[in-house]
Protein backbone atom coordinates (compact mmCIF):
# COMPACT_ATOMS: atom_id res chain seq x y z
CA UNK A 1 0.00 0.00 0.00
CA UNK A 2 2.95 2.32 0.50
CA UNK A 3 3.69 2.57 -3.22
CA UNK A 4 0.31 3.94 -4.26
CA UNK A 5 0.56 7.42 -2.65
CA UNK A 6 3.97 8.02 -4.21
CA UNK A 7 2.59 7.05 -7.61
CA UNK A 8 -0.31 9.47 -7.17
CA UNK A 9 1.96 12.26 -6.07
CA UNK A 10 3.89 11.96 -9.30
CA UNK A 11 0.73 12.20 -11.36
CA UNK A 12 -0.77 15.11 -9.39
CA UNK A 13 0.77 18.53 -8.99
CA UNK A 14 1.93 19.81 -5.63
CA UNK A 15 -1.00 20.91 -3.51
CA UNK A 16 -3.60 19.22 -5.68
CA UNK A 17 -6.29 17.40 -3.75
CA UNK A 18 -5.91 13.60 -3.64
CA UNK A 19 -9.20 11.72 -3.94
CA UNK A 20 -10.02 9.12 -1.26
CA UNK A 21 -7.01 10.26 0.71
CA UNK A 22 -8.47 8.68 3.84
CA UNK A 23 -8.23 5.22 2.28
CA UNK A 24 -4.48 5.66 1.86
CA UNK A 25 -3.84 6.34 5.53
CA UNK A 26 -2.37 3.30 7.26
CA UNK A 27 -4.81 3.59 10.18
CA UNK A 28 -7.87 3.93 8.00
CA UNK A 29 -10.22 1.13 6.90
CA UNK A 30 -9.78 -0.46 3.48
CA UNK A 31 -12.03 1.03 0.83
CA UNK A 32 -15.19 -1.04 0.20
CA UNK A 33 -14.61 -0.52 -3.50
CA UNK A 34 -11.17 -2.13 -3.19
CA UNK A 35 -12.61 -5.16 -1.36
CA UNK A 36 -15.33 -5.62 -3.97
CA UNK A 37 -12.75 -5.32 -6.73
CA UNK A 38 -10.59 -8.04 -5.19
CA UNK A 39 -13.59 -10.37 -4.91
CA UNK A 40 -14.47 -9.77 -8.58
CA UNK A 41 -10.89 -10.45 -9.69
CA UNK A 42 -10.66 -13.66 -7.68
CA UNK A 43 -14.05 -14.86 -8.95
CA UNK A 44 -13.01 -14.13 -12.52
CA UNK A 45 -9.76 -16.04 -12.09
CA UNK A 46 -11.65 -19.01 -10.67
CA UNK A 47 -14.08 -19.06 -13.61
CA UNK A 48 -11.25 -18.87 -16.15
CA UNK A 49 -9.41 -21.72 -14.44
CA UNK A 50 -12.57 -23.83 -14.45
CA UNK A 51 -13.12 -23.15 -18.16
CA UNK A 52 -9.56 -24.13 -19.05
CA UNK A 53 -9.78 -27.28 -16.93
CA UNK A 54 -13.02 -28.38 -18.58
CA UNK A 55 -11.58 -27.67 -22.01
CA UNK A 56 -8.55 -29.80 -21.28
CA UNK A 57 -10.80 -32.61 -20.06
CA UNK A 58 -13.13 -32.54 -23.04
CA UNK A 59 -14.06 -35.57 -25.15
CA UNK A 60 -10.94 -35.32 -27.31
CA UNK A 61 -8.51 -35.67 -24.40
CA UNK A 62 -10.42 -37.46 -21.64
CA UNK A 63 -9.29 -40.93 -22.60
CA UNK A 64 -5.70 -39.90 -23.25
CA UNK A 65 -5.40 -38.50 -19.73
CA UNK A 66 -6.17 -41.97 -18.38
CA UNK A 67 -2.83 -43.23 -19.66
CA UNK A 68 0.69 -42.06 -18.98
CA UNK A 69 1.88 -40.01 -21.94
CA UNK A 70 4.08 -42.00 -24.28
CA UNK A 71 3.76 -45.16 -22.18
CA UNK A 72 1.48 -47.16 -24.49
CA UNK A 73 -0.15 -47.46 -27.86
CA UNK A 74 -3.49 -48.11 -26.19
CA UNK A 75 -4.11 -44.39 -25.70
CA UNK A 76 -3.38 -43.89 -29.41
CA UNK A 77 -6.60 -45.73 -30.25
CA UNK A 78 -8.63 -42.68 -29.28
CA UNK A 79 -6.42 -40.37 -31.30
CA UNK A 80 -6.88 -42.58 -34.36
CA UNK A 81 -10.60 -43.20 -33.77
CA UNK A 82 -11.98 -40.53 -36.18
CA UNK A 83 -9.86 -41.96 -39.01
CA UNK A 84 -10.76 -45.53 -38.14
CA UNK A 85 -14.40 -44.53 -38.53
CA UNK A 86 -13.64 -43.19 -42.00
CA UNK A 87 -11.88 -46.40 -42.94
CA UNK A 88 -14.31 -48.93 -41.48
CA UNK A 89 -17.70 -47.20 -41.33
CA UNK A 90 -20.41 -49.61 -40.14
CA UNK A 91 -17.77 -52.15 -39.18
CA UNK A 92 -17.23 -50.11 -36.02
CA UNK A 93 -20.58 -51.28 -34.66
CA UNK A 94 -19.25 -54.24 -32.62
CA UNK A 95 -15.63 -54.02 -31.50
CA UNK A 96 -13.43 -56.30 -29.44
CA UNK A 97 -10.39 -54.70 -27.86
CA UNK A 98 -7.50 -56.94 -26.82
CA UNK A 99 -4.79 -55.52 -24.60
CA UNK A 100 -3.94 -53.95 -21.25
CA UNK A 101 -6.24 -51.24 -19.84
CA UNK A 102 -9.07 -52.75 -21.87
CA UNK A 103 -11.65 -51.60 -19.30
CA UNK A 104 -10.79 -48.00 -20.12
CA UNK A 105 -10.88 -48.66 -23.85
CA UNK A 106 -14.22 -50.47 -23.65
CA UNK A 107 -15.73 -47.65 -21.57
CA UNK A 108 -14.50 -45.06 -24.05
CA UNK A 109 -15.64 -46.89 -27.17
CA UNK A 110 -19.05 -47.56 -25.61
CA UNK A 111 -19.64 -43.80 -25.49
CA UNK A 112 -19.49 -43.67 -29.28
CA UNK A 113 -22.80 -43.72 -31.15
CA UNK A 114 -23.93 -47.12 -32.40
CA UNK A 115 -20.86 -48.87 -31.00
CA UNK A 116 -20.89 -51.98 -28.85
CA UNK A 117 -17.53 -52.68 -27.22
CA UNK A 118 -16.07 -55.77 -25.55
CA UNK A 119 -12.63 -56.45 -24.17
CA UNK A 120 -10.00 -59.07 -23.40
CA UNK A 121 -7.46 -58.25 -20.70
CA UNK A 122 -4.40 -60.48 -21.22
CA UNK A 123 -3.00 -59.78 -17.77
CA UNK A 124 -4.19 -59.83 -14.18
CA UNK A 125 -6.55 -57.10 -12.96
CA UNK A 126 -5.17 -56.79 -9.44
CA UNK A 127 -5.60 -53.01 -9.34
CA UNK A 128 -8.96 -52.83 -11.17
CA UNK A 129 -11.45 -50.23 -10.00
CA UNK A 130 -15.15 -50.82 -9.28
CA UNK A 131 -16.22 -49.91 -12.82
CA UNK A 132 -13.78 -52.38 -14.34
CA UNK A 133 -14.84 -55.12 -11.96
CA UNK A 134 -18.43 -54.47 -13.00
CA UNK A 135 -17.52 -54.96 -16.67
CA UNK A 136 -15.82 -58.25 -15.76
CA UNK A 137 -18.85 -59.48 -13.78
CA UNK A 138 -21.12 -58.71 -16.73
CA UNK A 139 -18.84 -60.65 -19.07
CA UNK A 140 -18.15 -57.57 -21.20
CA UNK A 141 -14.47 -57.76 -20.28
CA UNK A 142 -12.73 -61.10 -19.87
CA UNK A 143 -9.31 -61.92 -18.45
CA UNK A 144 -7.78 -64.40 -20.88
CA UNK A 145 -4.29 -65.50 -21.88
CA UNK A 146 -4.09 -64.63 -25.58
CA UNK A 147 -1.46 -67.32 -26.17
CA UNK A 148 -4.42 -69.69 -26.23
CA UNK A 149 -7.68 -69.69 -28.27
CA UNK A 150 -9.91 -66.68 -27.57
CA UNK A 151 -13.18 -67.52 -25.75
CA UNK A 152 -15.43 -66.44 -28.63
CA UNK A 153 -17.08 -68.02 -31.63
CA UNK A 154 -15.86 -67.27 -35.14
CA UNK A 155 -16.88 -63.84 -36.47
CA UNK A 156 -18.30 -62.77 -33.11
CA UNK A 157 -17.16 -59.17 -33.73
CA UNK A 158 -17.15 -56.94 -36.75
CA UNK A 159 -13.74 -55.51 -35.84
CA UNK A 160 -10.92 -56.43 -33.45
CA UNK A 161 -8.39 -53.87 -32.18
CA UNK A 162 -5.29 -55.11 -30.37
CA UNK A 163 -2.78 -52.83 -28.64
CA UNK A 164 0.28 -53.32 -26.43
CA UNK A 165 -0.24 -57.07 -26.30
CA UNK A 166 1.48 -58.63 -29.32
CA UNK A 167 4.75 -56.83 -28.53
CA UNK A 168 5.17 -59.18 -25.57
CA UNK A 169 4.66 -62.39 -27.53
CA UNK A 170 7.37 -64.45 -29.17
CA UNK A 171 6.89 -65.57 -32.81
CA UNK A 172 5.94 -69.00 -31.46
CA UNK A 173 2.81 -67.57 -29.81
CA UNK A 174 2.15 -64.94 -32.48
CA UNK A 175 1.62 -67.85 -34.86
CA UNK A 176 -1.31 -68.88 -32.65
CA UNK A 177 -2.69 -65.47 -31.65
CA UNK A 178 -2.88 -63.72 -35.03
CA UNK A 179 -5.09 -66.44 -36.59
CA UNK A 180 -7.36 -66.17 -33.55
CA UNK A 181 -7.77 -62.41 -34.09
CA UNK A 182 -8.63 -63.09 -37.73
CA UNK A 183 -11.04 -65.85 -36.74
CA UNK A 184 -13.21 -63.92 -34.24
CA UNK A 185 -13.52 -60.84 -36.51
CA UNK A 186 -15.65 -60.53 -39.63
CA UNK A 187 -14.43 -57.24 -41.19
CA UNK A 188 -10.79 -57.22 -40.16
CA UNK A 189 -8.49 -56.56 -37.24
CA UNK A 190 -6.13 -53.71 -36.40
CA UNK A 191 -2.78 -53.91 -34.64
CA UNK A 192 -1.31 -50.97 -32.71
CA UNK A 193 2.38 -51.68 -32.10
CA UNK A 194 5.28 -49.60 -30.85
CA UNK A 195 8.19 -48.51 -33.01
CA UNK A 196 11.61 -50.05 -32.31
CA UNK A 197 13.46 -47.94 -29.75
CA UNK A 198 10.29 -46.11 -28.78
CA UNK A 199 10.23 -47.21 -25.15
CA UNK A 200 12.80 -48.24 -22.59
CA UNK A 201 12.54 -51.36 -20.46
CA UNK A 202 10.98 -50.96 -17.02
CA UNK A 203 11.25 -53.34 -14.07
CA UNK A 204 7.50 -53.20 -13.33
CA UNK A 205 6.83 -53.99 -16.99
CA UNK A 206 8.67 -57.30 -16.63
CA UNK A 207 6.77 -58.24 -13.48
CA UNK A 208 3.39 -57.63 -15.16
CA UNK A 209 3.98 -59.00 -18.65
CA UNK A 210 6.59 -61.66 -17.90
CA UNK A 211 9.07 -60.27 -20.43
CA UNK A 212 10.09 -56.89 -21.84
CA UNK A 213 8.35 -55.68 -24.98
CA UNK A 214 9.92 -56.72 -28.27
CA UNK A 215 9.26 -53.75 -30.56
CA UNK A 216 9.61 -54.84 -34.16
CA UNK A 217 9.95 -52.93 -37.40
CA UNK A 218 7.23 -52.66 -40.05
CA UNK A 219 9.37 -54.81 -42.33
CA UNK A 220 9.46 -57.57 -39.73
CA UNK A 221 5.69 -57.45 -39.22
CA UNK A 222 4.86 -57.49 -42.93
CA UNK A 223 7.16 -60.45 -43.49
CA UNK A 224 5.51 -62.24 -40.58
CA UNK A 225 2.03 -61.54 -42.00
CA UNK A 226 3.06 -63.07 -45.32
CA UNK A 227 4.51 -66.15 -43.62
CA UNK A 228 1.30 -66.51 -41.58
CA UNK A 229 -0.85 -66.09 -44.71
CA UNK A 230 -2.61 -63.05 -43.22
CA UNK A 231 -3.40 -60.37 -45.78
CA UNK A 232 -3.26 -56.63 -45.28
CA UNK A 233 -6.52 -54.77 -45.83
CA UNK A 234 -5.47 -52.45 -48.67
CA UNK A 235 -8.88 -50.77 -48.94
CA UNK A 236 -8.93 -49.87 -45.23
CA UNK A 237 -5.31 -48.70 -45.40
CA UNK A 238 -6.07 -46.26 -48.23
CA UNK A 239 -9.18 -44.85 -46.52
CA UNK A 240 -7.40 -44.48 -43.18
CA UNK A 241 -4.33 -42.78 -44.66
CA UNK A 242 -6.45 -40.41 -46.76
CA UNK A 243 -8.56 -39.33 -43.76
CA UNK A 244 -5.44 -38.97 -41.57
CA UNK A 245 -3.62 -36.90 -44.19
CA UNK A 246 -6.46 -34.38 -44.38
CA UNK A 247 -6.06 -33.64 -40.66
CA UNK A 248 -2.25 -34.01 -40.67
CA UNK A 249 -2.52 -36.88 -38.20
CA UNK A 250 0.60 -38.93 -37.57
CA UNK A 251 0.39 -41.85 -35.20
CA UNK A 252 3.06 -42.36 -32.56
CA UNK A 253 2.61 -46.10 -33.08
CA UNK A 254 2.61 -48.46 -36.03
CA UNK A 255 -0.91 -49.31 -37.21
CA UNK A 256 -1.56 -52.41 -39.31
CA UNK A 257 -4.89 -53.12 -41.01
CA UNK A 258 -5.45 -56.82 -41.64
CA UNK A 259 -8.15 -59.00 -43.15
CA UNK A 260 -10.25 -61.55 -41.31
CA UNK A 261 -10.39 -65.15 -42.40
CA UNK A 262 -13.11 -65.78 -44.97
Amino acid sequence: MSRRPSGLSRRLGDGAPVPFIGSLHPKSRSSPFLSIGLVVVLLGAFLIFGYLYNSASGPDTFHTLRFQAGSSCTSEIFQALPYLKNAYGDSMRKILHVGPDTCTVVSGLSREDDTEAWGVEPYDLDDADAKCNSLVRKGIVRVSDIKFPLPYRSKSFSLVIVSDALDYLSPKYLNKTLPELARVSSDGFIIFSGYPGQRTFKVDELSKFGRPAKLRSATWWIRFFVQSKIEENEDAIKKFELAAAKKHYQSVCQIFHLKSFI
